[in-house]
């Protein structure tokens, strides 16, 4: 059941990017529930990418425990097979020693690199709630465009403090992709909102990118633009 479930999703996505008729999508999203992106117990439906094909990517990312242990070093990212657009993205996230950096990847498409074009919603210690714009790809924050393509990175601050936990302990990021627009919330304190995204749909990821850092309980909801949150 779970796989067919999974299979309507991934179809629906391709319709969504071959459609923007509100019908396609409306007609299958409203039977179904939340679809676990990580199963608890190995890399099934993932991808795990290191630029040097000599290394081991068992030896950055394990499972232990329904959590998993990112070593942080060297850069790079484990992603979902599948691509998705219009959706609520939970994830839980913990330090357990030093807080560094790392990120969650949205709408990640074209050849994988350890930049790949993409949207960060930041988890960089201090920053969680950031966004950043990836390799040329935009979105207009408070009414302006944060695009520039010669740059790299464009970093759009979060709203508010920071409301991340200490080192050791879970935090939670709320990640509603609605059509053209991100919003994130930290530990359930709204830190940023975009609009106009130039990019809607692709895969999710999940970086290494400093020091070690743990993931679990990573699903995703079918997004219902009636039911997004108040700012």
């Amino acid at each position: 059941m779970r796989q067919t479930v999974r299979t309507l999703f991934t179809l629906s996505i391709t319709a969504i990017l071959l459609s923007t008729t509100a019908g396609c999508r409306q007609g299958i999203f409203g039977s179904w529930q939340k679809i676990m992106l990580w199963n608890g117990k190995d890399f099934t439906g993932w991808k795990l990418y290191l630029p040097d094909e000599n290394l081991n990517v068992n030896d950055v990312w394990s499972v232990t425990d329904g959590v998993i242990h990112c070593k942080g070093k060297p850069n790079g990212y484990m992603r979902t097979k599948d691509k998705y657009a219009n959706y609520r993205l939970h994830l839980e996230w913990r330090w357990p020693d030093e807080p560094t950096n790392s990120g969650v990847l949205l709408h990640a498409y074209g050849e994988d690199q350890v930049w790949p074009k993409c949207i960060e919603c930041q988890l960089k210690s201090g920053s969680a709630g950031d966004f950043v714009l990836i390799g040329g790809t935009g979105i207009t924050v408070d009414g302006k465009d944060m695009q520039n393509v010669e740059k790299q990175f464009v970093v759009s601050p979060k709203k508010k403090q920071s409301s991340e936990k200490p080192a050791g302990r879970w935090n939670t990021y709320e990640i509603y992709c609605d059509k053209d627009t991100i919003r994130c919330y930290v530990n359930g304190v709204f830190q940023n909102e975009g609009t106009a995204a130039t990019v809607s749909a692709g895969w999710i990821c999940l970086q290494s990118e400093g020091s070690p850092i743990e993931f679990r309980n990573i699903y995703i909801e079918p997004l219902d633009s009636e039911l997004l949150p108040r700012k």
